[in-house]
């Protein structure tokens, strides 16, 4: 046997092996209680659906009631699924704890908790200040924090906790700063919490995608010039070279929760970013630079837009049909 053919059956043997152990850890989710936040649209929608159809019982929260209420009766009507949905603020630790102690009056325990809510501010740096940071720390880190603390007395034996990050929490992205402040710090939780929950039983999982193409853009904040925010952005957010499919997404990640696995990234460019930042940073900081210098230059307003209000006919609206799409499908509440 040749020294190649040899080494490709080690790989082979050694993937068949990483298989295994990934089917022999992983659990059944029915009849299980997941907690999703940010489970009202997009990403967090989908997985919730996806938890559903593997027999899952699913609480979701938002800050939006109606948007809840929406997600709660789509739930109802698609699967007849068993769900609770309330609108909390889970950047209050107040409004977190009392969320979990609705799950727990209603179910038990908790058995599996999505860390998925959150905001996109999207503006150049002139245009962010320490409160707008502060709202992206309140948001995307805060809730996850406040929602962990509290559920981790609730949580029945191997339990999973998901967290949400980022490809924004590995690498630095121009015009996101807050955004990927925030995702840094989740990252770091994240990893720290897989490491000492691990011992008990616990198995967290650290998910790491690029842009999905869920429709989220349109409930993304853009300041200073807001239509040329959202333009470049809503674009990456829904081309297929660019981002992933929301639907596969979801699946990847609850597949991931299932088998306990450390880290999952997701998309050509969740999955490629990451390691070009670490081979090879200074490369990266150069391209990063050039890119920050092609993106729009700081505009006069501080009024922040959402995308449902920015006109969807801009130039090159027709590059969006497929996020427009899954807008409309993943309750992103797209303009009529």
């Amino acid at each position: 046997m040749s020294g190649g053919t040899a080494l490709a059956g080690l790989a082979v043997l050694g993937l068949s092996f990483g298989w295994l152990a990934r089917r022999a850890r992983a659990i059944s989710l029915r009849g299980k209680v997941a907690v999703v936040t940010g489970g009202s649209r997009g990403l967090g929608l989908l997985m919730a659906e996806e938890l559903v159809r593997q027999g899952a019982r699913v609480a979701i929260c938002g800050r939006d009631g109606d948007a809840v209420d929406r997600a709660t009766k789509l739930l109802l009507s698609r699967h007849g699924a068993d769900v609770l949905g309330e609108a909390r603020d889970l950047g209050d630790p107040a409004e977190a704890a009392a969320f979990v102690d609705s799950v727990v009056s209603r179910f038990g325990r908790i058995d599996v908790l999505v860390n998925n809510a959150g905001v996109i501010q999207v503006a150049p740096l002139d245009m962010i200040d320490a409160a707008k940071l502060d709202e992206a720390m309140r948001s995307n880190f805060w809730s996850a924090a406040h929602m962990t603390f509290a559920a981790l007395p609730h949580l029945g034996p191997d339990a999973r906790i998901v967290n949400v990050t980022s490809v924004g929490g590995r690498v630095p992205l121009p015009h996101m700063i807050g955004y990927t402040a925030s995702k840094f710090a989740m990252v770091g939780f994240s990893e720290a919490l897989a490491a000492e929950l691990r011992a008990r039983g616990t198995k967290v999982t650290t998910v790491v995608p690029g842009p999905m193409r869920t429709g989220s853009f349109y409930n993304a904040e853009f300041l200073g010039r807001q239509r040329e925010e959202f333009a470049w952005f809503s674009v990456l957010s829904s081309l297929p070279l660019f981002s992933i499919d929301g639907k596969i997404a979801a699946e990847r990640i609850v597949r991931a929760a299932r088998e306990g696995q450390r880290e999952v990234h997701l998309g050509l460019v969740g999955r490629i970013l990451p390691v070009l930042h670490g081979l090879a940073p200074r490369l990266f900081g150069v391209i990063s630079t050039a890119i920050a210098r092609l993106l729009p230059p700081p505009g006069h307003s501080e009024e922040r837009w959402r995308g449902r209000e920015i006109n969807s006919t801009l130039p090159g609206s027709f590059l969006l049909e497929l996020g427009d799409r899954a807008a409309r499908e993943n309750n992103e509440e797209p303009p009529v």
